[in-house]
């Protein structure tokens, strides 16, 4: 692929006219109830999570938000989660382990936020917390990257079952212009460095990183109908196999990188 191909997948990963939280949450599940809180005293915007109805089974819903307006996404740090955020992530997927519900996680950041405060609250503690404990937790889970799926703070949310891409996203190690300055000193050549980076979803499956990408094109209902019809099939899966089984699987697919 060459870096003008990659830049545009780029570009359109970051674009503003792609599918919401609040789509996914209304049209691709029943009855979705939004869950607050880290239990810790925080609520980080920049993660939505709660209880739906997919196809008539209970399940985990925990996506990403970059906001819908100025005002959401200055909340959101454009969708980049603090530490609080992470913890809210993984206070939901254990409380579905509990009551056996499959979990979907939905991915669009840049990655973790990196601010001071997040730092100086356990931003990399609760990275790693939720690589090491959500990974263990024996019920299906499913990632779904919409957008981009920048380092750390994308992993955090797919250590489950399966990745699966949309056709315009990303998932890489830190974006084209934090690599072009740390390999160049130049962020001006990003495009270059996302042709390098292999990031698009085409790379990826070659190397097996992800499981599938899914068609997406502008019009948002036939997008919600893809992810649908790529969803159901894989949980129905998974859903057949036992807490060992999945575990093992999972296990495998990783030690495979």
């Amino acid at each position: 692929m060459t870096k003008e191909d990659a830049a545009a997948i780029v570009a359109a990963a970051r674009s503003t006219q792609k599918i919401t939280v609040s789509e996914i949450t209304q049209h691709l599940f029943d009855h979705f109830i939004e869950l607050h809180g880290d239990h810790e005293g925080n609520d980080d915007p920049a993660i939505v999570g709660g209880l739906a109805f997919y196809h008539q089974q209970p399940v985990t819903v925990i996506a990403t938000d970059r906001g819908e307006n100025v005002k959401e996404r200055m909340a959101t740090h454009f969708g980049c989660p603090t530490p609080g955020g992470y913890r809210k992530a993984l206070r939901l997927a254990k409380q579905a382990a509990k009551f056996n519900r499959p979990v979907f996680f939905f991915v669009d950041t840049p990655g973790a936020y990196p601010g001071q405060s997040a730092e100086e609250n356990g931003q990399g503690a609760a990275i790693a917390d939720n690589l090491l404990q959500i990974s263990q937790l024996p019920i299906p889970i499913i990632t779904v990257i919409y957008g981009e799926g920048g380092s750390g703070g994308a992993l955090a949310l797919a250590c489950g079952d399966q990745v699966w891409m949309m056709e315009k996203s990303t998932y890489s190690i830190l974006s084209p212009e934090g690599f072009a300055s740390i390999l160049w000193k130049d962020s001006s050549r990003a495009d270059e460095a996302a042709g390098l980076m292999q990031l698009t979803p085409q790379e990826l499956l070659k190397k097996r990183v992800i499981e599938g990408i899914i068609d997406e094109p502008d019009d948002h209902s036939v997008v919600l109908h893809n992810i649908d019809q790529t969803l159901a099939p894989q949980l129905k899966q998974l859903s057949s196999m036992t807490a060992d089984e999945l575990l093992t699987a999972r296990q495998q697919r990783f030690r495979k990188f």
